[in-house]
């Protein structure tokens, strides 16, 4: 015993190449090649080599190392394997861990191989429906009925999230699994049309607002929260979707062009790039937004969580603050969806006399057929003087409460 002292242990740190050096009686000093300086004691059980790190060094010093390594011969000599025993005892503080602590180890290890969108959106449902039901519980004692309890509570406020929560939910205790801190999933068996039925199916009939609801629409958003305001009247005026808003950035809106380039694929449901051209109105929406978004490098980034690193908002948001919008609104509005301002953009425009095939190109439909293969023209133009007859129109709806002027066609 007693072959190493600091000095050399400090060498060997700044030299910075890795050692393996014995302190005698199986007490290693290491340090890898990443620089990671350890205390490892080998010893042999049961015939064969073993070995348990002890600790980092400086925060276990040598004179500590030596004390420590001492203790486990102790008991190595009585018949345990000291090893095995921290190994187990790791495990069970694993096995202990809380929701939150389970997500913390999921966001590291999983987040970051799926598509910038998906991590956003499953932070967000994360935060917003997860934790408030389950994050304090041990993961290991969370049951099927508690996430029954979670859906059923979501259900109740906004049952078109029940499914995608669920996944979620699921994809969390995959990973539980996994690293077995449970042995089965408490997600598997329960079907999101269990809770939600026909309230949480896809493919739901598409609502258009008429001019009466467009005029109260235009009037509640100017109490509502400036970005919600704003994301609103983008929608509504350019018949985007709202993927493409909110993970839209600086650096594809163009002011002087008057346009913003809508990247293809990430969630925005699109295979080639698309242009959408800004009119007058759209561009003060969009620098309205500039004011709120400060430095981050998206048009709608979560503002309050900025220390936590920049990344855009989630459509859920506008969503919830929309239905608050139409709460208020009473019987003057019928409950709608950010995608249903994308189906009343669209039948206004053929109201308007806009073309098919412009105002289909407004909402970057394909044509289809034969007309997409020999028709590459993209219609920019002709797109541009559509959304700006359509801008006009919700102004006149917005300003003057009767006797809206009707506008001419487009030709």
């Amino acid at each position: 015993m007693g072959a190493l002292n600091d000095i050399q242990i400090r060498h060997w740190i700044k030299a910075a190449a890795p050692v393996a050096k014995s302190d005698g009686d199986g007490l290693t000093f290491t340090l890898s090649a990443a620089g990671t300086a350890s205390w490892v004691l080998r010893y042999r059980y049961g015939g064969k080599q073993r070995e348990k790190t002890i600790g980092k060094f400086p925060d276990i010093s040598l004179k500590k190392a030596r004390e420590l390594a001492s203790a486990d011969r102790v008991r190595i000599q009585q018949g345990m394997d000291v090893g095995r025993e921290k190994q187990i005892e790791k495990h069970e503080q694993i096995k202990a861990m809380t929701v939150k602590s389970l997500v913390a180890d999921y966001e590291e290890k999983v987040l970051p191989g799926l598509a910038a969108s998906t991590g956003v959106s499953r932070r967000q449902k994360i935060r917003t429906y997860i934790f408030p039901a389950i994050g304090h519980l041990t993961a290991r004692d969370v049951s099927g009925a508690d996430l029954v309890d979670l859906l059923e509570r979501v259900n109740a406020k906004h049952p078109k999230q029940v499914k995608e929560v669920l996944s979620v939910v699921k994809t969390i205790f995959d990973h539980a699994q996994s690293k077995k801190i449970i042995d089965i999933n408490p997600a598997v068996g329960i079907s999101h049309k269990a809770i939600s039925g026909v309230a949480g199916r896809a493919g739901s009939t598409r609502i258009m607002l008429n001019d009466d609801e467009i005029k109260a629409l235009l009037t509640a958003l100017g109490k509502a929260n400036r970005t919600v305001e704003f994301v609103t009247r983008i929608l509504l005026s350019t018949a985007v979707r709202i993927q493409a808003l909110m993970l839209a950035e600086w650096a594809h809106v163009d002011f002087e062009k008057k346009t913003w380039l809508i990247p293809p694929g990430d969630g925005r449901k699109s295979i080639r790039e698309f242009v959408v051209p800004l009119t007058e109105q759209v561009i003060g929406y969009f620098q309205e937004l500039k004011k709120i978004a400060g430095r981050s490098d998206y048009v709608v980034p979560v503002i309050k969580k900025r220390k936590e690193g920049d990344y855009p908002m989630q459509p859920g948001s506008v969503n919830h603050a929309l239905e608050r919008v139409c709460a208020d609104l009473g019987d003057k509005i019928r409950a709608f969806s950010p995608h249903d301002l994308r189906s009343t953009a669209r039948s206004h425009l053929g109201a308007l006399g806009v073309p098919v095939a412009i105002a289909e190109r407004c909402l970057n439909h394909t044509l289809g057929g034969l007309i997409a293969v020999y028709d590459q023209h993209d219609y920019l133009v002709e797109r541009r003087k559509a959304l700006e007859q359509w801008s006009t129109k919700l102004d006149i709806l917005e300003k003057i409460h009767n006797n809206v002027v009707m506008l001419n066609q487009v030709a």
